[in-house]
């Protein structure tokens, strides 16, 4: 079962404004990508439901982790309320997935974990709000309109709060882009986590991007506050 409550996970994200998301089959690998994450000082980090036995990786995860109280983990790519059960039993403290599903969003809310449902539309967001999702995953974040959808949809909307996921870049102007236009946290992937890093092990690159990240979303936060607020 969850470690976290609904409302830490939840303001724990928005107050960091950054949770990592990937996919790694191997244990030791995936392991050593969530403490380079921890290390460069994000708490929430998305495993993704990418792979065959993801499940059991996750499970593994979990465990190793289960000491180290600087890690919410939650489970990604997760669109069917079996799959999601599954993972809250080996322990996800929130769940993400791609497409929006009623059935997941009444699971989670049953068992006070918090759901962040892909959302591409203004309708797909007040439908998931309905559902008592409070932060919705815009995805994919480039090819819905990238920060001006965001813009757009807070303008009649202010309520609202949105995590992009897909066209989220590891640099200054992307990340100010993103929070200029009102978002409440971002989840990056491969921009973040990259090819390259994995291949050569080098994971004090995952560190320091975490951190240069970090720090971009703090400054960008002193130009527009408008999203750091608690549940």
């Amino acid at each position: 079962m969850a470690k976290y409550s609904r409302l830490a996970v939840l303001n724990t994200m928005i107050k960091t404004g950054l949770v990592p998301v990937f996919y790694n089959g191997d244990i030791d690998l995936a392991a050593q990508v969530i403490s380079a994450c921890l290390d460069g000082g994000v708490r929430c980090v998305e495993f993704t439901n990418r792979g065959d036995r993801a499940h059991i990786v996750f499970g593994e995860l979990a465990r190793k982790f289960e000491n180290d109280h600087r890690l919410i983990l939650g489970a990604g790519s997760i669109v069917d309320p079996g799959t999601a059960s599954l993972y809250l039993q080996l322990g996800a403290n929130f769940i993400v997935g791609p497409i929006l599903n009623p059935d997941i969003a009444n699971l989670c809310n049953r068992r006070k974990v918090a759901y962040s449902p892909g959302c591409a539309s203004l309708s797909e967001i007040s439908e998931a709000e309905q559902m008592g999702v409070e932060i919705c995953k815009v995805f994919p974040g480039k090819q819905v309109g990238g920060p001006s959808f965001v813009r757009a949809i807070i303008a009649p909307m202010p309520w609202v709060r949105i995590m992009p996921t897909g066209g989220v870049d590891a640099t200054e102007e992307s990340i100010r882009g993103w929070f200029d236009a009102g978002v409440a946290c971002v989840g990056m992937g491969s921009k973040l986590i990259t090819k390259g890093a994995l291949e050569s092990g080098d994971f004090k690159v995952i560190t320091m991007g975490v951190n240069n990240t970090l720090g971009w979303i703090a400054e960008s936060r002193k130009e527009y506050p408008t999203q750091i607020k608690d549940l």
